[in-house]
């Protein structure tokens, strides 16, 4: 596989699925590939920080449980 779909922080929706709940997270999407040794050219910490800056200026939550998740890590830190 050479390209993936997915959107940041999950935001977004299908305009061909009434009532879709999201498009997959790329955040979640890049850390499974790194997990899996798959070099993307990505760098997570910046795409999470993109995620919570796009949600910040919504008023949503990610749908991105890796985002979740490094940003209560953070905020421990």
């Amino acid at each position: 596989m050479r390209t993936f779909d997915a959107s940041v922080a999950g935001l977004g929706g299908c305009p061909y699925a009434a009532g879709a709940s999201g498009n997959v997270a790329t955040e979640d999407v890049i850390y499974m590939l790194d997990g899996l040794g798959i070099r993307t050219g990505v760098d997570l910490d910046r795409l999470i920080d993109i995620g919570q800056w796009i949600c910040g200026l919504l008023g949503r939550e990610p749908a991105s449980k890796v985002n979740r998740a490094m940003t209560a890590e953070r905020r421990k830190a």
